[in-house]
């Protein structure tokens, strides 16, 4: 049998994502059918004249596509494509009779689409042309930016309205303050447990992604301190208040001390707090402990309503030439339209209204989660938009997932969520504000809790 290789000339930097983009397209057009074995990395780099840890990251980036899989003496095989799902969740909700608890989203009522509707019919009164005529400034405009300063107050961030750049959300201000902080082949750090978009963001801006120790309350400082003692690394990418997949809110103390750590080895850092005022008890930010270092992101789309497609990001001025290029590579700018219906909202108090609202929802269904789960062992918080749910012994993540799919119940799993080298955590992640009504919520918890009363030997026939 003739072993496939790719041509080495259409390689281009960063030369491990090239590669696997090139493997991956020749498993989708059928050129590398399932159980095909790929060469070895020895071989692999013999062939196309690169070194062999090259070629371990490709094939690292295809087992995290699930697009292969190895085994120690066997080699490394493709699998299926057909028979994985490359979203780590539903990407719209399911109708009918199923329970989608995969994608995260805020809760909403009619009172949302209401103030919604109102403020597009409001939209041209006093509407300044530039917002619909113009392209730049490309950091935003100075009115947007200034409402900027008063919802950041919100969110615990003094901050001043030069220090704002306007995003559509805290995933462009993500791949704009990577992008700008780092280089292909540098080192990004986070939790082994991190948000399922910078690990496909540094897989595709060619960055590698280590995982670290954690315990409950975060990033453990030692490992922190060991990892930039014995490696190299520019980034320290943190989720502090409930955005973890895992839903903890980080101590002050252990913010404090990740920050020592990270001016001793001149990291830089970026804090994710996608869901803002929505958190109940909030802790100082990141951000006002190292204001010199910390580039601070927020949204409106997970504290009032998803189609907000309009966010803050903060960062020390002497990072805005860097940041802005990144933006407009990223998107030219924030909607203009987008952030002027965030600023009025936040100038007539509608989105602290609204977040407030989402709080409360979020506490109740974080009751409802509580009483059905009682008695088995989950991680969550109040005023989280989701739960970690890991499973009883005998389930696997798949088995789970395909069981729970008989149910017409959508769950998300684990692996998308997992930094490179993490091993499997047999977890799902449950979105508490997925599903509107309460009552199909409390449902769907109550067929969860149904699963994991069920031993998985009397369910496996079911689900296959």
């Amino acid at each position: 049998m003739t072993i496939w290789y790719p041509d080495p000339a259409t390689l281009t930097p960063p030369l491990h994502a090239s590669l696997a983009k090139m493997i991956a397209k020749a498993i989708s057009d059928g050129r590398l059918p399932k159980g095909t074995q790929l060469p070895t990395h020895r071989k692999m780099a013999e062939e196309l004249g690169l070194s062999v840890h090259t070629i371990s990251k490709a094939y690292d980036s295809l087992r995290r596509q699930k697009l292969i899989d190895g085994q120690v003496g066997r080699g490394s095989y493709v699998l299926d494509p057909d028979e994985h799902d490359g979203q780590p969740f539903q990407l719209s909700s399911e109708k009918g009779q199923g329970f989608d608890l995969s994608i995260l989203r805020p809760v909403f009522s009619q009172q949302h689409a209401d103030r919604f509707q109102q403020a597009l019919r409001d939209l041209p009164e006093g509407l300044d042309p530039s917002y619909y005529l113009s392209c730049r400034p490309n950091v935003g405009h100075d009115a947007h930016r200034a409402a900027g300063v008063k919802w950041l107050q919100g969110c615990g961030l003094e901050t001043s309205a030069e220090r704002i750049i306007m995003t559509n959300g805290v995933s462009h201000g993500m791949s704009a303050a990577l992008s700008a902080l780092t280089r292909p082949g540098d080192t990004v750090v986070s939790s082994q447990i991190t948000h399922h978009l910078l690990v496909s963001g540094c897989s595709y801006l060619g960055l590698n992604l280590a995982g670290l120790e954690v315990d409950a309350e975060g990033i453990l400082p030692d490992a922190l301190d060991r990892y930039c003692r014995e490696k190299s690394a520019k980034v320290l990418f943190l989720l502090p208040s409930l955005a973890s997949p895992t839903a903890e809110m980080m101590p002050e103390q252990r913010r404090r001390d990740l920050v020592d750590v990270a001016r001793r080895h001149d990291l830089h850092i970026i804090e994710n707090d996608a869901f803002g005022p929505v958190v109940a008890d909030r802790q100082v930010p990141v951000a006002m402990l190292a204001p010199e270092r910390t580039i601070y992101l927020t949204t409106f789309s997970k504290c009032t309503v998803s189609g907000l497609r309009a966010g803050y990001m903060a960062a020390p001025e002497h990072l805005a030439p860097a940041l802005t290029g990144r933006i407009v590579v990223f998107g030219w700018m924030a909607t203009p339209l987008m952030c002027e219906l965030a600023t009025r909202w936040v100038l007539d108090g509608t989105a602290a209204e609204l977040a407030q609202w989402q709080q409360r929802t979020l506490m109740e269904r974080f009751e409802i989660a509580a009483r059905e789960l009682q008695g088995w062992q989950w991680r969550g918080t109040p005023s989280a938009p989701h739960l970690w749910l890991p499973l009883t012994e005998g389930w696997t993540t798949g088995t789970f997932i395909s069981y729970a799919r008989q149910l017409q119940v959508a769950v998300a799993p684990d692996a998308p969520f997992l930094a490179p080298k993490t091993p499997p955590q047999n977890a799902v992640r449950l979105s508490l504000g997925s599903i509107q009504d309460p009552e199909r919520f409390q449902q769907a918890m109550g067929l969860i809790a149904g699963m994991l009363k069920r031993p998985p030997e009397g369910v496996m026939q079911l689900a296959y």
